[in-house]
Order: C-alpha cells, then sequence, then structure tokens
C-alpha cells in the first residue's frame, strides 16, 4: 500500500509518500510545501493545495494519514490551521484517497513511545526507521511520522480482521 502522511501549516505543510511493503515500510517521496508567510491566506491556500496536488499526481497514494489539530493557546493559530488543514482534505477528497486523523499524542507515542516526544526526537527515529541519509526537518519529519503511524496502524487493523477479532483502544 502507498500512503500519504500530512502535517498541515499554512507556511508550511509536511507531506510524505511511503510504501509498506510487509513489516517493511519504504520512503518513496517526502518534503515540505512552503508558502509565503506574508501572502493572503487564500493563495497560501491555493499554493498548499496545488503543491499537495502535484504530490499525488506524481506517487499514486492509496490512502492518507493527516495530524489533527492540537488545542492551540492562539485561536487564530487553531483556525489557520484549519484552513490548511481544510485545503488538504479537499485536495484528497477530490482525488478519491480515503483520510485518515490521527491526535498528535498518538502520533508521537507510536514512533517514539512518549505523547510528550520532541520534534527532534521524532525526526531521529523517523531517520532510523527509514534508513535516511539525513534528519529530516520538523514539518517534513512529522509527515513521515503521520504516515509510519497510519501504516503500522493499517497493518495491526489487516491482521485482526485477519483472525477474526477488532482492534481494541
Amino acid at each position: 500500500m502507498i500512503a500519504m502522511g500530512l502535517d498541515p501549516g499554512t507556511i508550511c505543510t509536511g507531506y510524505a509518500v511511503l510504501r509498506g511493503d510487509g513489516n517493511r515500510i519504504i520512503r518513496l517521496k517526502s518534503g515540505t510545501i512552503r508558502t509565503a508567510s506574508k501572502a493572503p491566506l487564500e493563495t497560501r491556500l491555493l499554493e498548499i493545495y496545488d503543491g499537495l496536488i502535484r504530490v499525488i499526481r506524481e506517487n499514486g497514494p492509496q490512502e492518507a494519514a493527516v495530524e489533527n489539530i492540537f488545542f492551540a493557546k492562539n485561536a487564530m493559530s487553531a483556525l489557520k490551521l484549519g484552513h490548511a488543514r481544510g485545503a488538504i482534505l479537499l485536495a484528497l477528497a477530490q482525488n478519491g484517497i480515503e483520510v485518515t486523523s490521527y491526535a498528535p499524542a498518538l502520533i508521537k507515542r507510536s514512533i517514539v513511545g512518549s505523547g510528550r516526544a520532541a520534534k527532534s526526537q521524532i525526526g531521529k527515529v523517523v531517520r532510523t526507521i527509514l534508513k535516511m541519509p539525513h534528519t529530516p526537518g520538523e514539518d517534513e519529519g512529522d509527515a513521515l511520522a503521520v504516515a509510519i503511524c497510519h501504516l503500522n496502524a493499517s497493518r495491526l487493523v489487516a491482521r485482526q480482521a485477519k483472525i477474526g477479532t477488532s482492534p481494541k483502544c
């Protein structure tokens, strides 16, 4: 299965496309979609949408996982993040890609073992899992972590369906 992981942001959106091959996870493409911070919000959202459409068309993901919005102290930041997430969800839906959302703490726990892990820890673990030559930047690393979390969760669900049990959260 080819899965896409996304870390929404209006200035920098991280993306990752991974292929799950049995117990192996292979990085196909990852990076960031950067927008001009001084550009109007609608322009940045269009740039995120267009960039994501290019990645989807080049890599053909079958499923996608997006990080949920966390409860921010600043309501305006949460609102802007919600706009970016909306542009992402629209691009995925228009391409018929099934979407699963994961809480940030769950992603961190599944990758590092702690829901309060620092971004630097996530990047180092992701680098090790994917055998990358360098530690990814924060947004790219978060997107890689989202995709890894999704592939692992999907594999668990498939295994449980095969033996006739349901996942217990």
